[in-house]
């Protein structure tokens, strides 16, 4: 089996203790991976506070640190090809998708390369004449930044470029399922020329999470995962107060009115929900459909998932892959099962093929006649779709709003004006209008309710990892008025 180490302070190194991560594909081990301790994440936050406070990196310009960014971001492109090989063998990612995200994570680095030197303070017109006030952007100090193992050279590409453009330094925790693609990425980004300690990468399970949460050393903590977690980090953060930016879950509606282009809207659905094998926190799991097109819409998307190509994740021609877990795959079974038993009809898919790995088919529950089925409010992560049905625009923006999350979106309609009623009344961070699972560096992401706070992408990011500091400058010459008046 292959064998690799956590990156702590410029250096490669074993952790204290290792576990075996699973080929999803077999089922079987195929690499030995470091599980930090808690020792191993106080190094890892030292080293990271040590390089945060050094001349090295405190006293780089703005624009050096896009010249390092950019650097990295080519790094990136060049390695993509065995990035992606690493994250297909380790999470079960398809390779044609594997290798397309990373081709364009590249661009993430470089658009906040660029940003580096233009994230700029503010002169306050003060009401006071004798005093010159403006205010500092500063970096916030030492990040933790925590990714789960679908997409993580994506999610985490969201988190440090705009955390090291505004000055910061990071702490990754890779998932403890499928880390192999970061601590490659680590070896990467030492090629950089960063300064040691600026990035570091660790993995494991609950005792690192928790140990880097609560470090009184951490100024900062970006999650992207479920709710749950989020909320034992939220607790911990309580130890050293440290701001948090979540982006979490979703059961995103996926919204198609009878005068949509149906065949655009099935092929949309179709990466919504089968795509990534469904594993995306975008996923767009719930469609609502208006009644008269219901019929017809789900005899072209049954025709299309029953279509679907189902194989090994390193083969150019897999159009879905495994499970990344076999966890997944079991509550997958017991939340088809529960809705079955609620009244919803299996109309597609639904059982686990036969042969190794964690494999699932893209499967559609009709829930038009069970609105209390829980695959509608509960996330699967896996390629299930969920559908229910509306008569007017009134109860389609009811439906899509019926849930605690509130992530993503989509709208289909050729109709303008509804367009807009939709874009104003759904409550969610993301809506896609006439298409599905759109990304950019250019544009922020996240969510609201339980699908967290803050925003990744976009100017917005590179903000949340700055503080502002007011500046008073005192112009008069005259010695100071009254010291017992606030001025």
């Amino acid at each position: 089996m292959l064998s690799f180490q956590q990156y702590i302070g410029g250096a490669f190194e074993d952790a204290d203790a290792t576990f075996d991560s699973l080929d999803p594909a077999t089922g079987t081990p195929w690499a030995l991976m470091p599980a930090a301790s808690a020792a191993d994440v106080d190094r890892a936050v030292t080293a990271a506070e040590a390089a945060f406070l050094s001349p090295e990196w405190a006293g780089m310009s703005a624009t050096q640190r896009g010249k390092l960014l950019m650097r990295l971001a080519d790094l990136v492109a060049e390695n993509a090809p065995k990035l992606a090989e690493l994250e297909t063998r380790d999470t079960g990612k398809i390779i044609r998708e594997t290798s397309a995200q990373i081709a364009y994570v590249a661009e993430y680095y470089r658009y906040y390369a660029g940003l580096a030197d233009k994230i700029e303070g503010a002169h306050l017109p003060i009401d006071k004449p004798d005093m010159e006030v403006w205010l500092r952007r500063e970096p916030v100090g030492v990040v933790a930044a925590i990714v789960p193992w679908n997409s993580q050279l994506f999610l985490s590409a969201v988190k440090i470029g705009p955390a090291l453009a505004a000055g910061c330094t990071v702490v990754l925790k890779a998932s403890e399922e499928g880390p192999a693609p970061m601590l490659e990425f680590a070896r990467i980004f030492d090629q950089a020329g960063f300064p040691p300690g600026v990035f570091n990468v660790i993995t494991g399970g609950p005792e690192a999470g928790a140990a880097l949460t609560s470090h009184p050393k951490v100024a900062h903590v970006a999650f992207t995962g479920g709710p749950e977690t989020a909320r034992h980090i939220v607790r911990n953060s309580a130890e050293n107060l440290a701001s948090t930016s979540l982006e979490l879950g979703g059961k995103s509606p996926f919204i198609v009115f009878d005068d949509a282009d149906l065949e655009s809207a099935v092929n949309a659905q179709v990466s919504g929900i089968f795509a990534a094998t469904g594993q995306s926190c975008v996923a767009g799991s719930r469609l609502v459909i208006q009644k008269g097109i219901k019929d017809a819409f789900l005899k072209r998307l049954k025709e299309k998932a029953e279509a679907v190509v189902i194989g090994a994740p390193d083969d150019m021609a897999t159009e879905v892959g495994p499970l990344c877990t076999l966890k997944q795959r079991d509550h997958a079974l017991r939340l088809i099962g529960a809705s079955l038993q609620a009244g919803a009809k299996l109309v597609t898919g639904g059982s686990v093929p036969e042969g190794e790995g964690f494999y699932f088919p893209p499967t559609v529950l009709d829930c038009s006649g069970a609105p209390e089925a829980p695959c509608l409010s509960t996330e699967f992560f896996g390629p299930v779709l969920s559908v229910v049905t509306f008569e007017t625009e009134a109860e389609a923006l009811e439906i899509a709003n019926s849930t605690a999350f509130g992530l993503a979106s989509g709208v289909f309609t050729r109709n303008l004006t509804r367009a807009h009623r939709m874009i104003r009344g759904i409550r969610a961070g993301i809506v896609w209008v006439n298409t599905y699972r759109a990304v950019s560096p250019i544009a922020p992401f996240g969510g609201h309710g339980l699908s967290g706070h803050g925003r990744e992408g976009g100017l917005q990011a590179a903000l949340d990892y700055t503080k502002v500091k007011s500046v008073w400058l005192r112009t008069s010459d005259e010695a100071i008025p009254d010291p017992f008046v606030m001025r």
